[in-house]
C-alpha cells in the first residue's frame, strides 16, 4: 500500500473514532440520566447539557465531510480540542476516575492525529 493511501487510511479511522465518539456523548446528554447528572455534578448549568451536545454533532459532521473549508474544519478541531481539554480539567477538579483522564488524553491523541494527517494530503 502507497503512502497516500496508508495515510487516508489512518486519517478517516481516527477521524471516525473522534466523531463516533462525538456522536455517542452527545447522544448522552439528552438520554442518560447519570450523564446529565455527571454534568450537573461538575457545576454546569442545565442550557450548557444542551449546547455541548448540538456542538459535539456539529463538529462530527464537520469532520465526516471531506469537501466541507479548511477553515471550518479547523475551528471544528479546535472546538473539539478545547472541548477535551475542558472535560479533562473538569474531571481532576471533581477528583473523578484516572480512567477518565486517561481516555480523554488518547482522545486527544487520536483527534491530533487526525487533525496532523489533514494537514499533510
Amino acid at each position: 500500500m502507497n503512502t497516500f493511501k496508508l495515510m487516508n487510511l489512518y486519517y478517516w479511522l481516527t477521524t471516525a473514532l473522534v466523531s463516533g465518539f462525538l456522536l455517542l456523548s452527545s447522544g448522552t446528554y439528552f438520554f442518560h440520566k447519570t450523564t446529565i447528572d455527571g454534568v450537573k455534578a461538575l457545576g454546569f448549568p442545565q442550557f450548557f447539557i444542551v449546547q455541548l451536545a448540538v456542538l459535539k454533532i456539529f463538529a462530527a459532521i464537520i469532520l465526516l465531510i471531506p469537501n466541507i473549508p479548511m477553515a471550518l474544519k479547523e475551528w471544528a478541531y479546535c472546538g473539539t480540542m478545547l472541548f477535551f481539554l475542558t472535560a479533562l480539567v473538569a474531571h481532576i477538579s471533581h477528583k473523578d476516575s484516572v480512567g477518565i483522564s486517561v481516555m480523554l488524553v488518547i482522545l486527544m491523541g487520536i483527534l491530533s492525529v487526525s487533525y496532523v494527517l489533514l494537514k499533510k494530503m
